[in-house]
């Protein structure tokens, strides 16, 4: 089994954060959601990965590189045009021939456990298996049917909430047998949701549904980014969060310097070199990254700092996104302020 991972999106509800990275490039917790991914295919065992780029492609290929610092082997397909999910996987169909595929996104945050999905994917012997989670609102999301052996016989995207057949969400993630190749034509936007899966109904070719467990968000918007924040600190999601995690659910990074006045209240995550100053307090969930300085009597609620942030003398943050290299100053800030260099 080889893994695509999509990573070509541009992200536009998660603006103004994705006015300078890519969506799978956004932090969570003090990693890019991309690594996330990473880590749990090499969890796993899927050390072949393909990646399709298209927004900020450097910014992917410079974190990453060949995928060794990471245990897998990295390839890329750049798209100067976007081909669609469905299209940019037919664009890198040589680098799969014989195998399995799987597909994942690169702007989600999931603990499936992949080997038992791929096991349920081969003993239902279909062309597809898509993974499958109950959400409350199905109008955001592709949705399913079920039969009683688990094969899909209606698929809707995105239906009207009074329209809808289930509340089984695609996730995303899906396994395909190499025969998915000879459906998708060649050179062309051509999209899993819209185009493919609907073909697939229409022309009784079998997909299967896995309903998975464990965690799957779809990181859409800002709200979402957040609470994904807080599902990672309050451990609702196995990921690995960096840094040596302290009692209280407190993880310090490499060479952060805490004063001893200041007061830390978990969960939060203390990524490298940051300098907390006498008299900051810090209230998770909340997230500090990498060389940020946080400078004498600054107080940070329930807020989410990325990396090279520099928060002022007596600077009071709530429920703040702060992205890469902001220098905050001794202005008042309100409540939900996105700040962006």
């Amino acid at each position: 089994m080889k893994a695509m991972i999509l990573a070509a999106g541009l992200g536009t509800r998660l603006r103004p954060l994705t006015n300078v990275v890519s969506k799978p490039m956004v932090q969570l917790a003090g990693r890019p959601c991309l690594e996330h991914t990473v880590r749990l295919l090499k969890k796993h065992g899927v050390n072949e990965v393909m990646v399709n780029i298209h927004y900020f492609p450097e910014l992917i290929r410079e974190y990453f590189g060949d995928g060794s610092s990471f245990g897998v082997d990295m390839n890329y397909s750049y798209e100067k045009e976007l081909m669609g999910t469905a299209g940019g996987l037919k664009k890198v169909e040589s680098f799969f021939k014989n195998d399995t595929v799987l597909i994942i996104s690169g702007d989600g945050l999931t603990d499936i456990h992949i080997q038992d999905y791929y096991r349920f994917h081969k003993e239902k012997g279909c062309i597809a298996t898509l993974a499958l989670k109950r959400v409350e609102n199905p109008q955001q999301y592709g949705v399913v049917k079920l039969n009683e052996d688990s094969t899909i016989n209606i698929f809707q995207e995105k239906p009207k909430i009074e329209e809808a057949v289930s509340n089984l969400a695609n996730t995303g993630i899906y396994l395909f047998e190499p025969e998915v190749f000879q459906h998708i034509p060649e050179d062309t936007f051509y999209d899993f949701g819209k185009q493919l899966f609907p073909k697939f109904v229409e022309s009784r070719i079998k997909m299967a549904g896995y309903q998975m467990e464990g965690y799957w968000c779809d990181i859409g918007d800002l709200p979402v980014y957040r609470e994904a924040h807080y599902d990672i600190l309050m451990g609702l999601v196995k990921v690995e969060i960096p840094g040596k995690e302290l009692s209280d659910n407190i993880w310090i990074g490499n060479s952060t310097q805490l004063h001893p006045d200041s007061r830390i209240q978990g969960p939060v995550v203390l990524r490298d070199n940051c300098i907390i100053e006498k008299g900051v307090q810090i209230y998770g969930p909340a997230v500090i990254g990498k060389n940020t300085v946080v400078k004498e009597g600054a107080v940070i609620k329930r807020s989410i700092l990325w990396d090279d942030v520099c928060v002022g003398e007596g600077i009071s943050l709530t429920d703040a996104i702060v992205a890469q290299g902001v220098n905050l100053s001794n202005e008042p800030l309100n409540l939900d302020k996105i700040v962006v260099k």
